[in-house]
C-alpha cells in the first residue's frame, strides 16, 4: 500500500476539523510527524506474523520459567 506524503496545508485542515486548531507555525511539524509515521505502520503491514496468536491469547500465568542459561 502506498501512500501519499501529508502536506502543511493539508496536517492544519486534518486538525481543524479535528477540533485542534494549529498555529501557523507548527503546520510543517505535524506534516512532519504524520508522514513518520505513516512510513512506520508501513513497514509493520509488511510484517509476516505467520501463526502467532493475537495478545489477548496470551496468558502470563501459564509460562514456564527455566533458569538455565
Amino acid at each position: 500500500m502506498s501512500s501519499v506524503a501529508v502536506t502543511p496545508p493539508e496536517a492544519a485542515r486534518w486538525a481543524a476539523r479535528a477540533g485542534f486548531p494549529l498555529p501557523a507555525d507548527r503546520h510543517a511539524g505535524v506534516a512532519a510527524t504524520a508522514n513518520h509515521i505513516q512510513s512506520v505502520v508501513a513497514v509493520l503491514r509488511e510484517l509476516d506474523f505467520g501463526e502467532t496468536p493475537p495478545a489477548p491469547a496470551y496468558r502470563a500465568e501459564q509460562e514456564m520459567h527455566d533458569a538455565a542459561v
